[in-house]
Order: structure tokens, then sequence, then C-alpha cells
């Protein structure tokens, strides 16, 4: 087998290594266009759970690496005058010039030729069997071919530089600092003795109000080294061809053609601020030997290696996007006291939780809790010391709430002619006994002609008054759990079949007319609705005020208006659904006028002392669609007509949407509301567990956390939460008691089995003795 690698990088030269050494009658050649000694930028960082990915797969290598480390397990965070100090990293750097010189090193041992100042192209190879393309971000190869590969590639707002210094520095660090000319980031950290790494980041206003631009390199590493005087200590700022660059993230359609393959940067970037280019490039190399020793052809390993590896890329991409879209919105954290700060730094990317770093900084985590006492304080929430966010009181209005875990509004289509049946009054008793601190109902509709399905709830009729009624009622005698009413109205999306017999698909018979801000159907075979007119807006303003007037007799504690997910009212806020010409199409102001008028009309009905809350799309997931802009305007402009809660989700706009699903994937928008506008809001979709609901409320990303699927099979979650954690117990009736004083005893053994376990299952350390 003839093998060549177009790069001489840690991907071309690791693939190499691994595939010399298992394949020693093939030939192998490295053809690198620079130099054995150049190489640009200082030190590489990888974790313990890096290395011992490394360490299975060429343990040689490993152990010449690991000769040359700088390890060091803790990460510092320096905001203003604070330091804080998080235990339990495990992270090793050492010098790029090392890591490539051990390569090179064992690459020749094994009989790879290797090849310098060459750069080449794969035509000029026309008898190889495989074609490495390890040719960095600004892959020739790559570019070449971009018609097949189709790359695409995002150059992300922030501005950085690649420096180094003699600091020593025995933690990763991240030094903050604040200037007249905006807010400097340093993401630093030891390679080997008396040599650090330091990459500085600042967004586009800094970087032109610094004049960066126009400067030479000498003179803006003398202005960073007068930025950062008191953190360098005396140490200067070293160069190393280190220009100003915006990060560029490159996604491929297609990582291979015929026997070229991409790997590393040439394929995919992550950003620096989770460490994980060199990692990327390697394990690359580490998936496609697997796959060529696993397969019996060239094009079968190909194929296996872009299928099984693509996953995982694109898992590590989402994070270093989150990650990096946070230094891109430091103001919007800055403003935070310095605990809170910190704690959002360190949980970002969703990596990391309030129980890893309890378990990894207990020390840390108290002056979290603490800090997040004093903000309930703050806003007159009452506060239970030591209870962990999750279990905190919250107030709306005169509302207060025993917990912050809601239960998310979920279709059920259970209802019969828009009445709520026993099975409602099972489910949402069910979900009370849990101990949800707030649950929603189901959307529930304003008019007959209003719903979604046959089979939805409505509030239009005395029948329907009554079973609500009963509902409310049965939960508040029993449990502390309040409850909410969330109104809509379907619009272009009414009159489709069940869930379970095609979401969204129109009914086959017995459907009726549908209105809409402009006449579009939602799929092209679905009934075409009406454009609304005056008339007809102030006919279903009238149906969502009476609905709100019998919500006050139902005694329901909270209602919010649904303007999200391409129903009625929604409808008119995205662009893409409102193609209206008159005063309410065109401009954000024009589109929002409806649905605050229809809101004004509720809230001019609704008690004063109880809370409201709208629930928004924030993206449409798709291009043309509303804003992020747009949506912190319509937030803003509720709240300012009263309403206490935005309740945040995304899509469902229409049926070319392309979202972009994850863990806790919605919170980001959350989060962004909540820190332009001031208001509360309610984050969802995705999140799983309680421990990932006291990190999103530790790190101020939102004041309310709803579960949605998991409650409809395991409404006790939140009741085994309390438990793990300590928190009171919600209410239960006298009955109960045995059986929630044995879950409790259940659940503090296995949570402190769970802990040891993690404590168990933490990489080995890989410092020298």
């Amino acid at each position: 087998m003839d093998i060549v690698s177009i790069g001489g990088g840690p991907a071309g030269l690791y693939a190499a290594i691994l595939l010399k050494r298992d394949l020693p009658d093939a030939r192998v050649r490295v053809f690198e266009q620079n130099a054995p000694a150049d190489t640009f930028g200082f030190g590489v960082v990888f974790s313990d759970q890096t290395l011992d990915v490394f360490a299975g797969a060429d343990q040689i290598s490993y152990d010449m690496i690991r000769a040359a480390f700088s390890y060091w397990d803790d990460l510092d965070i320096a905001v203003r005058n604070h330091v804080f100090r998080v235990p339990g990293n495990g992270f090793c750097g050492c010098s790029r010039r090392t890591l490539l010189q051990v390569l090179y090193h064992r690459a020749e041992a094994l009989g790879v030729e290797l090849h310098f100042r060459a750069a080449v192209m794969p035509a000029q190879f026309p008898d190889a069997d495989l074609i490495l393309a390890a040719d960095g971000i600004n892959s020739r190869v790559r570019q070449h071919d971009a018609a097949h590969f189709a790359p695409a590639i995002d150059l992300r707002s922030n501005r950085f530089v690649w420096l180094g210094s003699t600091r020593a520095l025995d933690a990763f660090t991240f030094f903050f600092r604040e200037c007249e000319e905006g807010l400097f980031i340093a993401h630093c950290y030891q390679y080997e003795t008396e040599r650090s790494t330091w990459v500085i980041e600042i967004d586009e206003e800094t970087f032109a109000r610094c004049g960066f631009e126009a400067m030479a390199e000498a003179d803006y590493v003398a202005y960073l080294e007068r930025v950062f005087s008191e953190e360098l200590a005396g140490h200067p700022l070293i160069a190393n061809r280190s220009i100003w660059r915006r990060f560029p993230a490159i996604r491929c359609a297609k990582w291979h053609k015929d026997n070229v393959v991409l790997l590393g940067d040439a394929k995919s970037t992550a950003h620096f601020s989770i460490g994980s280019g060199t990692k990327l490039a390697m394990e690359d190399a580490i998936a496609l030997h697997g796959a060529i020793m696993s397969t019996d052809s060239i094009s079968a390993a190909l194929a296996l290696y872009e299928t099984q590896r693509r996953g995982e890329v694109e898992r590590l991409q989402h994070a270093a996007e989150v990650s990096l879209t946070w230094f891109e919105h430091l103001h919007r954290y800055w403003p935070m006291s310095e605990t809170r700060f910190a704690f959002s730094l360190m949980t970002r990317s969703k990596a990391i939780t309030w129980d890893d770093l309890t378990l990894r900084a207990p020390a840390f985590i108290a002056q979290v809790q603490q800090d997040f006492e004093r903000d309930c304080a703050r806003r007159g929430d009452a506060v239970r010391p030591g209870v962990v966010p999750a279990f905190q009181p919250f107030r709306l209005r005169d509302m207060t709430l025993a917990n912050r875990v809601v239960v998310s509004p979920m279709s059920t289509y259970r209802a019969r002619e828009g009445v709520p049946s026993e099975w409602h009054l099972v489910h949402y008793g069910a979900m009370a006994r849990g101990g949800a601190g707030l649950i929603y109902t189901e959307m529930t509709d304003v008019s007959d002609d209003g719903r979604i399905t046959p089979g939805c709830a409505g509030l239009y009729t005395d029948e329907q008054v009554h079973a609500w009624r009963r509902i409310v009622d049965f939960v508040h005698a029993e449990w502390e759990s309040r409850v909410c009413l969330q109104l809509g109205h379907a619009g272009r999306k009414g009159a489709t079949r069940v869930m379970w017999e095609g979401m969204d698909e129109p009914l086959a018979e017995g459907g009726w007319e549908l209105l809409a801000a402009s006449a579009l159907p939602y799929h092209p075979h679905s009934t075409v609705p009406r454009a609304m007119t005056r008339d007809d807006m102030d006919r279903v303003k009238a149906d969502f005020v009476a609905a709100t007037r019998r919500a006050v007799g139902c005694g329901f504690d909270m209602i919010e208006l649904h303007c999200a997910h391409g129903y009625l009212l929604a409808s008119f806020l995205s662009p893409l659904t409102n193609t209206r010409m008159d005063d309410y199409g065109g401009n954000v102001e024009n589109r929002l006028r409806y649905p605050l008028e229809v809101f004004r009309a509720m809230r001019a009905v609704w008690p004063a002392d109880r809370p409201m809350a709208v629930r928004l799309s924030a993206t449409d997931w798709q291009e043309g669609g509303i804003t992020m802009e747009e949506v912190v305007y319509i937030a803003r402009a509720f709240g300012q007509a009263g309403c206490d809660l935005i309740d945040v989700s995304t899509g469902q706009t229409t049926p070319s949407a392309r979202p972009v699903f994850g863990r806790m994937f919605q919170v980001p928008f959350a989060e962004q509301i909540r820190a332009e506008t001031g208001l509360a809001v309610m984050c969802v979709g995705n999140i799983s567990s309680v421990d990932q609901a006291n990190t999103i409320l530790a790190a101020g990303r939102a004041d309310l956390v709803a579960f949605g699927r998991p409650m409809l099979v395991d409404p006790a979650l939140i009741l085994r939460a309390a438990a793990r954690y300590g928190a009171p117990m919600p209410a239960l009736p006298p009955g109960a008691r045995p059986g929630l004083n044995a879950m409790t005893r259940t659940e503090n053994r296995r949570f402190a089995d769970e802990q040891a376990l993690r404590v168990k299952a933490r990489p080995r350390r890989h410092a020298m003795e």
C-alpha cells in the first residue's frame, strides 16, 4: 500500500505513525510545506481523557509526549480583584514544537518518509492508494475540491492573537481585564519550564478603538504588555508571527473523495477556548487508522471513518461554538458578581454542571450558593439557606412558587369537544404530586376553530370551565403546586390530526376554516388560511378576553399567552409567515402590533395580583426568519405591557426549519433575553435533570426551568431530586409519607454511589512521578 500525507502537522504525522506501525510493508510518506523547525503558536493542551486515548493508540509516542509535559490540575479565573481556583480538571501542556519533534522521531523510527519544504497536491500521486489531506485550516486540497467537500466557514466576530510569555503558571488561567478601550481576555497555560501560552481575545469594537489594525506586531505586543502588566508580573510577551485573526469555524459536508480524505483542521475546527484543535486532529488519525484496519478496502474504510467519526466531531464543535459564543458576548456577563461570572464561565459549554463542581470544588460551589441566595433576597424571594437553586422559592407578583422546577406545557390530545377529561385530572394530579413548583396546562384554545386538533382542550364553554375548575381545585386542595393556563389559537396549524396519526397533517374530513396573519398554508398540501381582517382580529381578541375571564373563575394562578411555534399570534411575529402590507406587517413594530393588542386586552381583565407570561419562539431555525434583536424588542414590549415572565422556546414556525438540537439547546436564547431585558425568563428544551436546572439557575441563564418529556413518564423526578439534594420535600398527604421516607433513603444512597463512581471513573493522572 502507498500512503501519502499532505501536511506534517499532528493529524498527518500521527496517522502516518499508526498506519506504518500496523502496516509495516506499506510505503508511508509525509510532505510538509514548512521546514522541520518551523512552527507557529506556542503550546498545545490536552485533557486527562485525551491522554488516555493517546496511551491506548500508541504507548511509545504517548510515553515520549508525557516526558515533555507541564501538568496541572487546577483552573484559575481572575476577574477584577478575585481569583477563583477550581481543581479537578486534569490538563497538560507541551510545546507545539516539542510535540512535532516527538512525532517526527517516532515516525522516522518506524520508517515513515518525511519530506519538508514540499508543497504538493493529490494529482502528483496518481499511484497512491490513500492520500491524507492534513494541510490545515487553509487546506489547498479542500479548496481545490470545494464543490465536492462543500466547506462552510463561519468567520467569528472576536479577534485573537497567539502569544507566549516567560511567566510560569501553575494552573490553566483566564485573565479578564477591563480598560477604557474595552474588555480583554487572556487564555493562558504553561507548556514547559518558564514558558506559557497567552491567547488574547477582544471584540471587534475594542480592536478598532485600540487601533491594532494599523499597528506593527511589536507595537501591539507592547500595548498588550501594558494591559496585562499586573498579570505578567514583569515578564514579557513573546511573538511568533503573531497576527490578529478571527476564528474560522469550519464544517465540511463531505470528508472524502475517491482515495483522498480530510483530517484535522482541514475538515473541521474547534475553538481554542475548549483546547481541542490538536486533540481533534490526533483523534481523527486514530479513527481513520481504526477504520482502515477493520475494513477490506480504502473506499469502505473512508466511508466508515466518516460515519463513525462525524457524530463525535460535531458534538465537540457544538460545545466549542457554545463556548466561543460566551466570550463573544462577554458584555452580558461582565455586570455579574465575580462569583456568578466565574460559575457562568465554568459551565458555559454545558459539559460541566453543578454536581461536577460540587464534587471537585465544594468551596467554590459554597460561594456560588451564597451568591445565589443574596440575589434571591435582593429580588424579594424567600431564601432557604443551603438549599440548591432549583428548590429555592420564586415570586411573581403575589404568586410564590415552592421551587423553580416547572412542568412544561405539553399537548396530550385527550380532550373531547375541548373538555378536559378524567385523564387530565389524573395527569395534572400526578404532576402536582411529583412536587413541581408550577404546572402548565397544555395549550388551551380560546375557540372551537382555534384548536390544533379535535383532541385539544379549550376554554370557551361552561362545561370546559367546570372541568378545568375541578382540576385546579384538586391540585390546590392536595399539593403546593401552582397552575398556569396557557391560552392560544392554532391559526394556520389548526384542523390537523392528533400527533400519533400525523403531526401537523390536515384532517381528512371534519376540518374547519383557518385564520392566519397571511394566506400561507403550513404544508403545501395544508388548508390555506384566510388572512385576518380587522373584524377577524376583533373577534379573536374577544375570544382571548372571554377565555381569560373564564380562567379567573377556574382559579388559575397564572396565565400565559402563546405567541410561539407558528400558531396564530406567532404567525404575525415571524417574517416567514407575515407578508402583510398593512399596519400589521413589515417591520417588527408592526408585526408585534396585534399580539400586543391581545395581550393588553387580557391583562386588563386578569387580576392585577396574578402574573402573566408570554411564550415566544426565539428563532425560526430558518434563514429569513425572526432575529434575536427582534425577539428582544418583542420581549421588552410585552414586559412594558405587564408581562411578568417570558417563556422562551424556538422553532416550529415552518416545516422547513432545521433546528440544532442538543442538551439544553434553547437555554442560550433564554439567557440572552434575560440579560438584555432584565425580565424573568423560563427556559425549556432537552433539559433532563435537576442537576442541569441547578446549573442553569446558578449561572443566571434563567429564573425557572421547565421539564417536558421526562415528566410524562416520570412524575416523581422532582421528588427524587429533592431527596438527593436534601431540599425541603413538597407537602404530601400523610398517607404518602412512609413512601417518601423510603425514597429519601434510597436516593441518598444512590446519589452517594453515583458520586463515588464519578471519582473512580476520573481519568488517571498523567503527571510525571
